[in-house]
């Protein structure tokens, strides 16, 4: 889970725990910890739809719980004054005052930071460029939502909100902000696309657009299809990657995987969010 309080974290908006997201100091155990947890048939392998569950669950647990802590650490930075938004500046003193800085320094520092250490001013530059990202309204201060889409942007409504409308601007050709089966499926500018010919990736995307985004069968995507289709507590982003981690682990092809796969892919799977869910998220966004 994570900590309303970002304790001695680098990075206020990274902060994974150890509930199924995070490693130990021993990833052997680690990984052995959460095989068992997920193997829910105590078979001793790992089917895809165990690992997809299991991803699942630490999706929805994860984007729960970055909601509910979000207002507790809002409140808590909010106080110079308290007027419902975040300065940069109590979002950057908070931050100073987590790193065990004295209020003399805050107070009075270089804003080049000279004397902090490479690690701590490269997670200033980072959270900077994070923050101009989520400040839509003003780009000095973060409202309740915009301060949820600055640390978990995979959690904010209005994060996926603007991944629908890149994925219209992208693909909706004639600007009615319905994809039909032929926009979502031929990427616009396709040199095949001119030639009528059918890649691989476009049959692939045409099946995900009748299986996975139509969820109605009419033909169209409308922006709540889409939203669900982008979503990330959609089962379908966890089924993916379940998928994908049995494909590249599963050395004897029997379609499932033993604990020595698991330990010879040691690093796909400490990078996944079948084991660092926060991190892997925080990764993609």
């Amino acid at each position: 889970m994570e900590d309303d309080d970002p304790g001695g974290e680098i990075n206020l908006r990274i902060n994974p725990g150890p509930s199924g997201e995070g490693t130990k100091a021993e990833p052997y155990f680690t990984l052995e910890e959460i095989f068992h947890k997920a193997d829910s048939n105590v078979d001793g392998y790992l089917s895809v739809e165990e690992v997809s569950i299991w991803i699942n669950t630490k999706t929805q647990e994860h984007i729960h719980n970055a909601i509910m802590e979000n207002y507790g650490l809002f409140t808590a930075i909010d106080i110079h004054p308290r007027n419902g938004v975040i300065s940069w500046d109590e979002y950057h003193s908070f931050f100073l005052r987590k790193q065990g800085l004295s209020s003399q320094y805050i107070m009075n520092h270089n804003e080049r930071h000279r004397d902090l250490s490479r690690d701590v001013k490269e997670t200033i530059m980072r959270d900077r460029a994070a923050w101009s990202e989520a400040a839509k309204s003003d780009p000095d201060h973060l409202t309740l939502d915009e301060f949820l889409a600055f640390r978990h942007p995979e959690s904010s409504h209005s994060t996926i909100l603007s991944l629908v409308e890149e994925l219209l601007d992208k693909f909706d050709r004639d600007g009615d902000e319905i994809l039909t089966e032929d926009e979502f499926s031929t990427l616009m500018g396709d040199d095949n696309q001119k030639s009528g010919i059918q890649t691989h990736g476009e049959g692939e995307r045409r099946r995900e657009f009748r299986d996975v985004v139509d969820q109605n069968n009419d033909g169209k995507a409308t922006r709540k299809e889409l939203l669900f289709y982008i979503d990330p507590k959609n089962p379908r982003h966890a089924k993916e990657e379940a998928e994908t981690l049995v494909m590249l682990a599963d050395m004897d092809r029997d379609g499932r995987l033993s604990l020595l796969e698991v330990f010879n892919k040691m690093d796909l799977f400490l990078g996944s969010k079948m084991v660092d869910t926060a991190r892997s998220f925080h990764d993609e966004f």
